[in-house]
């Protein structure tokens, strides 16, 4: 094809895409059954993780939960059977370690089946300025917020992509979009779940496996505890989000097959404005909505005895 018609080409579908998401942002797409489904949630133990097994396993999908935490796997196993579920597996995972992702992933196959969902939800903060931040939390926060994803898919995605069928969820973070001041190991990893995810998404187009899908989660700050005391400057323009919201906002992206979900919908705004604006108009806005200091009185989740 030459130039001017392949420009031509490109042109139509750019205007037919542009058109089709906005049909698509006035009527939503039609969400998906997840039922017969088999789900595997990292970091299952609680908060978010323990949500979204919730609300899977009510939706008629086969629940596999991860944890480092194995009271908190047993609570969530406990809810979730308390809602009449018996589909729900527990494995005590620790997805920092690759050896042992790998090993309890091949029980999962053989006890289970092949996960046809895998939601990367683990995460770790270590919350101080990068100078100050032990060399220890720094490979945990790598080991578990990038690293354990690239186990995972390594584990699971070869039947996925022999199906043609599938799902890949990155819970990630605005913080992977934007670096944020004392979140420089927790930005570093993000922005590296993004551009992973978004990697292996294009992956799958190339190798025309239009049937394994991929979102990837940015949300702002949650009130789980793991980022207990911070807030921004102007909490009613920038909210702390509640976590059932989140939750139930990740189900609805998942099962419209939606490839990438800011929450809350301004962040949208704003980081189409960072990606055009000077650096230093961006520090500025930054300032004004308290960027600069929303880590200044970071307390996160209070440590068990």
């Amino acid at each position: 094809m030459n130039f001017f018609l392949e420009t031509l080409k490109v042109i139509g579908l750019l205007v037919y895409y542009l058109l089709e998401s906005l049909v698509f942002s006035i009527v939503p797409k039609r969400k998906k059954s997840v039922s017969g489904e088999i789900v595997l949630i990292t970091g299952a133990g609680s908060g978010i993780g323990r949500l979204l097994s919730l609300k899977f396993a009510s939706l008629g999908a086969t629940v596999v939960l991860w944890d480092i935490n194995q009271e908190g796997l047993k609570e969530t196993s406990e809810l979730v059977k308390e809602n009449g579920v018996v589909r729900v597996h527990c494995y005590v995972c620790d997805c920092s370690n690759r050896q042992d992702v790998y090993r309890v992933a091949d029980q999962v196959k053989k006890e289970v089946g092949d996960v046809s969902i895998v939601v990367n939800n683990a995460g770790v903060v270590t919350g101080k300025r990068f100078i100050d931040s032990p060399d220890s939390l720094v490979e945990k926060t790598m080991e578990v917020n990038i690293m354990a994803h690239f186990w995972t898919y390594k584990a699971f995605l070869p039947a996925m992509i022999a199906s043609n069928h599938g799902h890949l969820v990155s819970i990630a973070s605005s913080a992977g979009l934007t670096g944020v001041n004392l979140l420089s190991d927790y930005c570093a990893s993000k922005f590296a779940a993004v551009g992973f995810a978004e990697s292996v998404n294009l992956e799958m187009r190339r190798l025309g496996k239009t049937g394994v899908k991929t979102t990837i989660v940015c949300p702002y700050f949650i009130n789980t505890g793991m980022f207990e005391g911070c807030c921004a400057k102007w909490p009613h323009m920038l909210p702390n989000l509640e976590p059932e919201y989140v939750a139930e906002k990740i189900i609805t992206a998942v099962r419209r097959d939606q490839e990438i979900l800011l929450l809350p919908r301004v962040l949208y705004f704003f980081f189409a404005l960072k990606n055009i604006l000077p650096v230093k108009a961006s520090v500025l806005l930054m300032e004004y909505f308290g960027t600069l200091h929303v880590m200044d009185s970071f307390k996160g989740r209070a440590k068990k005895d």
